[in-house]
């Protein structure tokens, strides 16, 4: 066709003033026509692709499927878009692949139908595009490690923030314990001042007036005051001997040395001692069988207990009254029971009854340091023992201990 012969000024002036390559095959899709644009592309010569089919541009792996796709092209003869949004490629003629786009054009010259295909090597395209991608890449992986680091920040973050919240409230807890130790110190001075300063007084009372009672005939006066003097010297005796016990639990100094004994002995001991204490028309009731029990446990310990109960419903209950001592026995277990009928406990004093410095409201007025009841609940949780009670405000209460019949060997 004189169309295409190389002296067809008009289609080389054509061909050639376009940048992409040119290359027109006829319906059997033999190449009838190229441009430089193309040789330069594909590195052949015109001579060395005119009349070839267009195989020799298109990867072998597609042959069959392009020659298809061009001869149902041609039928229909619609212009179409090859390679945008998906991998085209052309083969040099050195055997690489091209990444390429190309669109098609369908014409009909003189009964002949022919498609022009105008061919655009995309190579610096795709090296950007894959550069793009690898920079987006190695962007998202950085984003992801960054990402990381932040989540591994933000729970150091949280650590760190629940470090000082878990400090914060030690220190407030600390701060909280100090202003009740300070309160305490400050109950604990106070309430010492007094009791050591009551009886202090009872006492140099006492010792001028005994200076003025020199007759014979006043013996008995001389009695009252000896006897006054006596018990306030008692009275600030197991006031120091309890601030004693406390030093050594909080220490940790206290031992406790078992003996095998009666508990009859200690009851007696007890019961004799408590008798100076007695109010008018008071009296101590314990069952005659005490003698029948032996324990094997430290005597002197037992004997403070036993004292602090029996001289606490002395102290809270009115003349007239009786303090009663019960005592049961099993296998293993003493229990003893001193049941008043003093003024009792209130309900809401109840839970601290056990507490260090504490004393009931309906007891402020009469004498006592509130440590007595938590000295004996820590010697007998030292001994494996324990103290219970049970109480009504103004009907009395009862104090029940327990404690092991033989120390347990440690």
């Amino acid at each position: 066709m004189k169309i295409f012969e190389k002296d067809n000024s008009l289609l080389n002036f054509i061909s050639e003033s376009i940048s992409e390559g040119v290359v027109i095959v006829d319906n059997k899709q033999q190449i009838v026509s190229v441009n430089n644009s193309l040789l330069d592309m594909f590195g052949y010569s015109t001579e060395e692709l005119i009349g070839k089919h267009l195989d020799i541009l298109i990867p072998k792996e597609i042959h069959e499927k392009h020659k298809s796709y061009v001869k149902d092209f041609i039928k229909k003869s619609d212009k179409r878009q090859m390679g945008h949004g998906r991998n085209l490629f052309g083969v040099h003629k050195s055997g690489a692949y091209i990444p390429v786009e190309a669109g098609l054009n369908p014409f009909e010259w003189e009964n002949y139908k022919y498609v022009m295909a105008l061919v655009i090597d995309i190579s610096e395209r795709v090296k950007q595009e894959q550069k793009i991608i690898k920079l987006n890449a190695a962007l998202e992986e950085r984003i992801q490690e960054r990402t990381k680091e932040l989540h591994s920040n933000v729970i150091e973050l949280e650590r760190e923030i629940e470090k000082r919240k878990i400090a914060e409230r030690k220190i407030k807890s600390a701060l909280k314990k100090e202003r009740e130790l300070n309160e305490l110190k400050t109950k604990f001075l106070s309430m010492v001042s007094h009791e050591f300063k009551t009886p202090l007084s009872g006492i140099l009372t006492s010792t001028i007036l005994l200076g003025k009672y020199k007759l014979e005939e006043q013996q008995e006066k001389r009695d009252k005051h000896l006897r006054t003097i006596t018990d306030k010297v008692h009275y600030l005796n197991n006031i120091l001997n309890d601030f004693l016990s406390v030093e050594r639990l909080d220490s940790g100094k206290e031992t406790y040395r078992p003996t095998t004994f009666k508990l009859s002995k200690v009851i007696n001991e007890v019961v004799y001692n408590a008798n100076m204490l007695l109010k008018g028309g008071q009296r101590i009731d314990f069952p005659p069988e005490v003698d029948e029990y032996t324990l094997t446990q430290d005597e002197k310990i037992m004997e403070l207990c036993l004292s602090n109960l029996i001289h606490n419903a002395i102290k809270y209950s009115p003349e007239n009254t009786t303090i009663k001592i019960d005592v049961e026995s099993t296998d293993k277990i003493l229990t003893i029971s001193v049941t008043d009928q003093g003024m009792g406990i209130p309900a809401e004093a109840q839970p601290h009854i056990f507490s260090r410095y504490f004393r009931a409201e309906n007891a402020i007025n009469d004498q006592g340091t509130g440590i007595g009841l938590n000295i004996v609940k820590s010697h007998l949780k030292n001994l494996n023992g324990t103290i219970s009670f049970v109480s009504s405000e103004n009907e009395g209460s009862t104090f029940t201990m327990t404690i092991p019949l033989v120390a347990n060997s440690k």
